[in-house]
């Protein structure tokens, strides 16, 4: 019996130390130079902080500072591990959307399935629109460039 009780918390024990390590997204405190970087860029604003591997092979890392940008109104930033800016992301309401993107949306989505609405400016300056929707308990990304032109559907986990 004593070797059974061994046996099982040895097992119980292993089980636990491999899930420490599967964590991708965990909460994280992220070097020196990225978190003076967001306080430069964004005073008094406090971030939670995420890691998150990116690239071909995920061997980048980016660390992703999500905050409340206004009352109501979330945002992340991601840096890389320098402290360079590689994209913003904010909340908008529907109405901020260019019409056009607006038209696409009326025409091929029901209203209750869009989400979510962020515009996103990467560390080329490029602006796209992200609407975040849900159609047969999947969930999917539809971007749109600058000026409200569909861009490519992207089905997110």
């Amino acid at each position: 019996m004593k070797k059974f009780f061994f046996i099982i918390s040895f097992l119980y024990t292993s089980f636990l130390i491999a899930q420490n390590g599967v964590s991708v997204n965990k909460i994280i405190t992220p070097p020196e130079k990225v978190v003076f970087t967001f306080q430069k860029e964004y005073p008094g604003k406090i971030p939670v902080w995420t890691l998150k591997y990116v690239g071909d092979d995920d061997d980048e890392i980016r660390y992703e500072a999500k905050f409340n940008a206004a009352k109501n109104t979330n945002a992340l930033a991601v840096y890389d591990n320098l402290g360079v800016l590689k994209a913003y992301e904010q909340q908008i309401p529907l109405s901020q959307l260019p019409q056009k993107a607006q038209a696409y949306l009326k025409k091929n989505y029901a209203a209750n399935a869009i989400k979510e609405i962020a515009v996103v400016v990467d560390d080329r300056n490029k602006t796209t629109y992200e609407v975040g929707i849900q159609k047969d308990s999947k969930f999917y990304d539809v971007v749109f460039d600058k000026n409200g032109g569909f861009d490519v559907i992207i089905e997110k986990d």
